[in-house]
């Protein structure tokens, strides 16, 4: 492995402007691939093998020409103080704009009267009455005619005195979070200006990680349509592949300079960085891959989709790092290296020069990696349980979980959206935002009227419901539907529990009379996700975590070495999770991050955090620990293999992790919840995994094992494929090569640099 990439680094850099065309086609391929393609419009969203979702394909194959995929909205209107919205003039005002919004678009499916007697839609006290909007069309086919006429409606109403909000879908949009990225980037610049206190240095990993990514979400963009690729497909990406970019190439740039430092020739420099740190990127890119593509296990097609886009996407990555990095590296020169250093070399070669003296590169100087690593090998004990158990203290509020998916009433107070669910609360009691679909399966009944009242009775009697509207047959007899109106909010566990009450009465009913009843609607989907994704987690992380983890053996051929980083992973994921229940579910400074509504945990946050920082995880580790295993294997005792891992690769994870945290915490602005848990979660856990679990317990356990730290039995050791992923066989074949090629060679290639 080591060999090869050597010289796929050597290649590149000689053929530094063929490769960078290269380059440059793919981008501009994508760019007008994505440029002519047809614009995504939906988002289909599917949870195979669960009862909500065989609700919905059974809806639209009794009721056809029925989409369960159109848009809706809800115009809530609430009377002046003191007057009721029965009061003629307001209904008057009502009934206008329900006319408004029919002539308002041609996208419109039905507009829902709320006077009219056959379905009224008016709070019993009289206050507060709605519109019930629906489209022929998902949120994100409507037109901007179509919006604006939904967002004026009631203008006139407003002005009057009646409070007027809007709720629903029909007016959601993507969150626009543009700023946060070039948040983002702005942040990776500075830091690693100061990593490297070049320019040319730093702005390497954001070019060629921006021309990565560039292809990536390009051809997502291309392929979105055809391939039915979710709107989040590509933010995802994105965030994956602008992290691993960034990673990847500074891992490269800061050994070719180390390498530089030796008295290498450039081009040699760039075939050993390459053939070297290379390797670990190829192996740090495949953990990644493994925990993105292992979202396929969960089975549900969205993030079966929005995973392996972003493994292609660090895919990408891996191969610019491997062969544009050097090729760039060609072109840089000189300017790689900050002018203090350059002054610092050339003031040494003429010193050396004058003397008579061969420069054989810097000696290896004490830094702030190398007192940080001193310092945990003197008190390995107390490094490791101060952050064991500050970890796990953090973590304790993971034992709380509750998930579920956001709505309405996880909005901001200030938005319209928000103050609508809360008008309907108000007035039709919490479970009204809630509303559960019954459909039942006529087909093997034998009296079909019969179980129609016997079904309706039985879920009136139970003690969680507020209302059950009579059943609606379709026009062949053999399925019927009805709302059920929970006395609970949505998200609440009453809710759950009757949805599982209903369902249990559908397996007595099909028993005995041989029809089917399901439960669906938005309510019971989400609590079937949440529920999907509670078992798929487990399974999840033992495939990823396996599988890593025998990845991980063939590259640091040890068995504890491995079961560390697992171990160490898994204790950073918990306590981020821990932190995100404090302060999303609990509520603990909420304040502080603009939690205005703590509730349930977003259903996809916890196995998409595992995904996602598994994979910064295992780079770190890959990083940190390949550098000293190298150090061991070239005859550096244990201990000092930890103090030169930390020499070369403390400086550059302490970077490659400030910038993420600071990429994933640019989210936490957002208005939107789900975006700003998001980057709360993966911020949080980005720093416990750098900065606690890595910078600290890893090298206090690698002190505590010594030695046995790289055991691996001899049977395992031969039947583990060997990779030299750390560059043995690599430094002993060029070592062999100049001594061949004589010592006046060597010599002159040191001198040059």
């Amino acid at each position: 492995m080591a060999t090869f990439l050597y010289s796929i680094g050597r290649f590149a850099f000689r053929r530094r402007r063929l490769v960078a065309l290269v380059w440059v086609a793919l981008l501009a391929i994508a760019g007008v691939g994505a440029a002519t393609a047809s614009t995504a419009t939906s988002n289909s969203f599917s949870i195979p093998g669960t009862e909500a979702q065989r609700a919905f394909d059974l809806l639209e194959e009794r009721y056809p020409g029925q989409s369960a995929d159109g848009a809706s909205a809800r115009v809530v209107f609430k009377a002046p103080e003191g007057e009721k919205i029965t009061a003629p003039e307001n209904a008057a005002e009502v009934s206008g704009i329900v006319k408004e919004l029919q002539d308002g678009s041609d996208q419109i499916a039905s507009v829902a009267d709320p006077f009219d007697k056959k379905a009224p839609a008016v709070s019993q006290d009289g206050t507060t009455a709605y519109i019930s909007v629906t489209y022929d069309v998902s949120s994100f086919e409507l037109t901007e005619e179509t919006r604006d006429s939904l967002k004026n409606a009631g203008n006139d109403a407003r002005e009057g005195g009646m409070t007027v909000e809007i709720g629903g879908d029909a007016l959601m949009v993507m969150p626009e979070t543009g700023i946060t990225e070039v948040i983002g980037v702005v942040v990776a610049g500075i830091v690693l200006v100061i990593t490297f206190g070049s320019l040319v240095a730093a702005g390497l990993p954001l070019i060629t990680a921006l021309i990565g990514v560039g292809i990536g979400v390009s051809a997502i963009t291309a392929l979105a349509s055809v391939m039915d690729l979710g709107s989040t497909t590509a933010t995802l990406a994105m965030m994956i592949g602008l992290a691993v970019g960034i990673d990847y190439a500074l891992f490269i740039v800061s050994r070719y300079r180390a390498e530089l430092a030796e008295g290498r020739e450039r081009e040699e420099a760039a075939g050993r960085a390459v053939g070297t740190a290379g390797s670990a990127v190829v192996f740090a890119g495949l953990t990644v891959v493994i925990a993105l593509a292992g979202l396929t296990v969960v089975n549900i097609p969205i993030l079966t989709k929005m995973g392996l886009a972003a493994a292609g996407t660090v895919v990408l990555a891996v191969l610019v790092a491997i062969t544009l990095i050097p090729a760039f590296l060609g072109f840089a020169g000189e300017r790689i290296v900050s002018r203090k250093d350059r002054k610092a070399r050339k003031a040494a070669a003429e010193q050396a020069a004058a003397t008579g003296e061969v420069l054989v590169g810097d000696a290896p100087r004490d830094n702030g990696g190398t007192r940080w690593s001193r310092f945990v090998q003197r008190r390995p004990v107390m490094v490791l349980l101060a952050g064991v158990i500050g970890l796990g203290v953090i973590a304790i509020p993971a034992a709380s979980l509750e998930m579920g998916l956001p709505d309405d009433g996880a909005q901001p107070k200030s938005s319209s959206p928000r103050k609508a669910y809360d008008l309907l609360s108000d007035g039709f009691g919490p479970g009204f935002n809630g509303p559960l679909v019954g459909v039942v399966d006529l087909k093997n009944s034998d009296d079909q009227d019969a179980v129609l009242k016997r079904i309706t009775g039985e879920i009136q009697k139970n003690d969680h419901v507020a209302i059950v509207t009579p059943p609606a047959p379709n026009q062949a007899g053999d399925t019927a539907t009805f709302q059920v109106i929970p006395k609970d909010r949505p998200n609440s566990t009453e809710t759950e529990t009757l949805v599982h009450d209903i369902r249990d009465l559908g397996d007595t009913l099909k028993s005995e009379d041989g029809a089917e009843v399901y439960v669906t609607g938005a309510t019971a989907m989400n609590i079937d996700f949440s529920e999907k994704m509670n078992d798929a987690l487990l399974p999840y992380l033992a495939l990823v975590v396996g599988l890593a983890f025998l990845l991980l053996m063939v590259v640091f051929r040890s068995i504890l070495v491995p079961l560390k980083a697992a171990l160490g992973f898994l204790l950073s994921v918990v306590a981020a999770l821990g932190a995100v229940v404090a302060v999303f579910q609990w509520g603990w400074l909420g304040g502080l991050f603009g939690v205005e509504q703590p509730g349930p945990i977003m259903s996809v946050m916890p196995i998409l955090m595992v995904g996602v920082v598994f994979g910064l995880a295992m780079d770190y580790e890959v990083f940190l620990v390949t550098r000293m295993r190298e150090a061991y294997v070239h005859g550096e005792s244990p201990s000092e293999a930890i103090t030169t891992g930390f020499r070369h690769g403390a400086r550059v994870v302490t970077a490659a992790a400030v910038i993420m945290i600071a990429v994933f915490a640019g989210f936490i602005g957002s208005s939107e919840q789900m975006i700003k848990m998001i980057g709360f979660g993966l911020a949080i856990a980005v720093f416990f995994d750098a900065f606690v679990v890595r910078m600290a317990i890893v090298p206090a356990v690698l002190a505590l094992l010594g030695q046995r730290a790289w055991w691996l039995p001899r049977w395992l050791d031969r039947a583990l494929p060997d990779f030299d992923v750390e560059g043995d066989k690599l430094r002993k074949k060029l070592d062999g090569d100049a001594a061949e090629g004589g010592s006046g060679k060597e010599e002159r290639e040191t001198v040059s640099v």
